[in-house]
């Protein structure tokens, strides 16, 4: 069935844009894969072309973005177009850079979304493996924590709080679907406290950042003049990040996530647990239901991260 089969693009496409940390222009190629050849960045600027597996273990940096990186190459601000690939099913795709940033487009995933809606996606003669849950557990860094237990579907309760009156405590639940994804989630924009701009930029970060490509929340409100997407679109937001970075774990997660305050480097953690320990094991879309079965109905196991 089409449901278990693996995905990539129907074609190539090409974009331009620019990076939100470095500022710097930023060309970028959504490129089709073979079966079983996952997602992988390649830096078309550097000698011999090196790649970089979207994977867990290439995470070589969580502040204020995720980053890959190898002895080759590195990467950065990647989470946004893993999300919308991930959210939209593509299993195998290449992601061409002429630079070390991803362009940030609107701070959303919705641009990547239009892209793979406009290239069109097509099966392939390979099955899916997804990433069954086994047992429960929660990882901790103090008041934050990310946890998951077993489920037939892929589902996140993300609660965030913010000291900041304008933002304050959203939680949102998602269960997923693409078409949810690209409706629910996919234009959720980055945000960023207007009081704390200038430090990141004195620290290399946000160079160009604007109106177009953030959020920008002020004493007193949002300082957009288009105001906000969705009344809960920071926390939407987060839910997109996180869907980018736990795909990190090589493919699709079957389980419900419950997120508290969650961000990048709590996420990599989280991730790395699950492979670390075992919780999470791959396996074709079709044993799906059997690994359920088998499940355990242990209480939630808490690890400090």
């Amino acid at each position: 069935m089409g449901i278990h089969l693996q995905q990539s693009l129907e074609d190539a496409v090409v974009v331009d844009g620019h990076g939100i940390h470095s500022g710097k222009p930023a060309r970028m190629f959504l490129r089709p894969s073979a079966p079983n050849t996952g997602i992988r960045f390649r830096r078309i600027d550097l000698p011999g072309r090196p790649e970089i597996p979207a994977r867990i273990e290439h995470v070589t940096r969580t502040m204020l973005a995720t980053t890959l990186g190898n002895k080759d190459a590195e990467v950065y601000t990647v989470e946004h177009v893993l999300s919308a690939l991930f959210g939209m099913g593509i299993n195998n795709a290449i992601v061409e850079l002429d630079g070390p940033e991803v362009p940030i487009f609107d701070g959303s995933a919705g641009p990547f979304v239009k892209l793979i809606r406009n290239v069109g996606t097509c099966m392939q003669p390979a099955e899916k493996h997804v990433w069954v849950v086994n047992r429960p557990v929660r990882v901790e860094d103090g008041d934050k924590w990310i946890e998951i237990e077993p489920a037939r579907t892929f589902s996140i309760d993300f609660t965030i709080e913010f000291a900041d009156s304008v933002i304050g405590t959203q939680r949102l639940v998602y269960e997923h679907s693409p078409r949810r994804y690209e409706l629910e989630i996919s234009h959720a924009r980055t945000f960023a406290l207007a009081a704390e701009i200038e430090t990141m930029r004195a620290n290399g970060f946000a160079l160009g950042g604007d109106f177009d490509n953030a959020v920008v929340v002020g004493d007193d409100g949002v300082l957009n003049t288009d105001g906000l997407r969705y009344p809960d679109e920071f926390v939407r937001h987060k839910i997109l990040d996180l869907i980018g970075d736990v795909g990190m774990i090589g493919g699709p997660v079957v389980g419900a996530i419950r997120a508290h305050k969650s961000g990048h480097t709590l996420n990599r953690n989280f991730v790395k647990e699950l492979i670390r320990s075992g919780i999470a094991q791959k396996a074709p879309m079709s044993d799906v239901g059997r690994r359920l079965r088998d499940t355990s109905t242990q209480h939630i196991q808490v690890i400090s991260a």
